[in-house]
């Protein structure tokens, strides 16, 4: 019966060639069909129970790309066992090549998509990173799919190796016409994945301050405190000394007073303990000193350090200004006496 379908010639196969590519093709869909709708769908069960996200990526990347891929496999091994038409075997080993780029390309997407995924989780749901993210994403792609074309070019036989020497002679001449744009953007990069700054952040420039508005892939825009917008290109932030008061759990906060020269010893002495009372008796402040300073010019100078638990300014300039009003009173209350600029002259009788 075998020797009888071997004898059987159609199109340069035997007929037991047919059938055997057939049954290779029906096995692989039935063994494809048996992973896609009962061994997928116990893992992605399994998967949804589990913490981590990895194996829900597996997941997801078999049925999207491994199925689809394992069903062209099972298609194109039987057809290739055949004896085929150098033109229809040319046009299958195209389709073959053109398929398993794809298939590569939309892996590495996904990994790529996947991994920002994870970054973009582990330092939180930000919508301006989500955005900067989605940006560099999209280049990802470009880039991915422009060498995904050349790979599949390649291999169709065209000869790409000059194209590739004057894209690369090209490059080196834009790379040099562009070099402050490049520059912006890879301090775009530095700036997306370090994140010394993030919109809504309150920064200090050498003598230019302001809101954070918007992180674009060449400039940074600023909001300053009078009203106008400040334009930074993005390689000016990296190469300064950024200061973000946005990101101070603490402030510092310094500040002096004087007394008469008329206040008693003892008014003295309590002036450090009055000021400490006050200020722990406020709320989201810790003291740390007070001290009879120096000696000045026309008054007895007092230094006081504190912190202020925020980085909120209006919250520090409340807390400052309730310190101040209690002070005043206090000092009333004691009778002492704040100092203020004055000059004494000293007029000398003559004896005539």
């Amino acid at each position: 019966m075998i020797q009888q379908l071997k004898s059987c010639i159609f199109w340069g196969n035997s007929l037991w060639d047919y059938i055997l590519s057939l049954a290779i093709f029906l096995a692989g869909l039935l063994v494809v069909t048996l992973v896609e709708h009962v061994i997928l769908k116990r893992l992605k069960k399994w998967s949804e129970m589990t913490a981590t996200t990895v194996d829900d990526f597996i997941v997801r990347v078999t049925k999207r790309i491994g199925v689809p891929l394992a069903y062209f496999g099972f298609f194109y091994l039987p057809v290739d066992m055949l004896f085929l038409h150098p033109l229809l075997r040319k046009v299958l080993n195209i389709i073959a090549i053109g398929f398993l780029t794809f298939s590569v390309v939309r892996f590495v997407i996904s990994l790529i998509n996947y991994g920002f995924s994870v970054y973009l989780a582990g330092r939180g749901e930000s919508a301006s990173l989500k955005r900067s993210l989605d940006g560099v994403s999209r280049v990802a792609k470009v880039i991915i799919w422009g060498l995904a074309i050349i790979f599949f070019l390649d291999n169709l036989g065209f000869k790409i190796s000059a194209l590739i020497a004057g894209l690369g002679i090209g490059g080196v001449a834009v790379a040099l016409a562009a070099q402050a744009l490049l520059g912006d953007l890879f301090s775009y990069f530095a700036i997306l994945f370090d994140r010394p700054f993030e919109l809504g952040d309150f920064i200090i420039i050498g003598d230019y301050m302001g809101t954070i508005e918007h992180v674009g892939i060449k400039t940074t825009r600023i909001r300053s405190l009078s009203g106008e917008q400040l334009v930074f290109s993005n390689t000016d932030l990296t190469n300064s000394r950024v200061r973000n008061y946005k990101r101070m759990d603490k402030r510092r906060v310094l500040f002096s007073l004087g007394v008469v020269y008329q206040t008693t010893s003892a008014q003295l002495k309590a002036i450090p303990k009055i000021i400490e009372e006050i200020i722990r008796g406020v709320e989201d402040t810790v003291f740390d000193r007070a001290h009879f300073f120096s000696y000045g010019d026309f008054s007895l100078v007092f230094e006081v350090v504190y912190y202020v638990l925020g980085s909120d300014y209006n919250k520090y300039m409340d807390i400052q200004q309730k310190i101040n009003f209690a002070i005043k009173e206090k000092f009333e209350a004691e009778h002492i006496e704040f100092a203020y600029p004055t000059q004494m002259v000293y007029v000398a009788k003559s004896e005539a």
